[in-house]
């Protein structure tokens, strides 16, 4: 399996050809608007920047072969009180779990962790404001334990809403041996990935 980051919360999954789409956004600062083809797409919420589709092609016709499992959370610390409903989604094929938090905006109950279950791949949001600050994010990727943790959701110099934390605020708190940076967008994912810190680096 394979996941590209394109930007923000938006990634590509991919495996044996079959293409997810998750999160597709609009008016992100420093990033186009999202345009291009899936054979299948899932939004966390349906918020601008990550639920935008006008410009999404999907394709009929193909079976999927990602088995696909939602857990219902929050978008804030309130019950929803701020920000409404988020909807955590596990993906599993090739024998390798990715699970993209969407907008989490809190810690997960135990029921909620059983609910998840094993994780390979955890696709974090880390910037706060809109979602768990750096710290919270720390914490949320230690309940999980995945074997590997992608940041998303921050600000990138430019790139990203100015309330949100940068990267190097979420890294601080990280073992700097496990953080591994990328040169590209794409983790090609194997059941058997050392256990890391995976920062990858957009292509646009």
């Amino acid at each position: 399996m394979t996941i590209t980051w394109l930007g923000h919360s938006c990634f590509l999954l991919e495996s044996g050809g079959f293409r997810v789409l998750l999160d597709p956004y609009c008016n992100v600062p420093g990033l186009p608007d999202f345009a291009g083809e899936a054979d299948a797409f899932y939004c966390s919420h349906g918020h601008f920047d990550h639920c935008y589709t006008e410009q999404l092609r999907v394709t009929d016709g193909r079976e999927n072969p990602f088995a696909v499992s939602e857990i219902e959370t929050f978008h804030d610390s309130q019950g929803g009180a701020l920000r409404g409903k988020n909807t955590v989604r596990r993906f599993a094929a090739e024998g390798v779990s990715v699970v993209h938090l969407g907008d989490l905006g809190h810690q997960l109950s135990p029921a909620q962790l059983a609910a998840i279950g094993p994780c390979d791949v955890l696709l974090l949001p880390i910037g706060g404001t809109y979602t768990v600050d750096p710290a919270g994010a720390k914490a949320v990727a230690d309940a999980v334990a995945p074997r590997v943790v992608v940041p998303m959701h921050y600000r990138d110099g430019a790139r990203g809403f100015d309330v949100l934390d940068e990267l190097a605020a979420f890294t601080a708190l990280c073992p700097p041996e496990l953080v591994v940076r990328y040169p590209g967008p794409t983790l090609a994912v194997t059941p058997d990935m050392p256990r890391q810190v995976a920062v990858l680096s957009l292509a646009l």
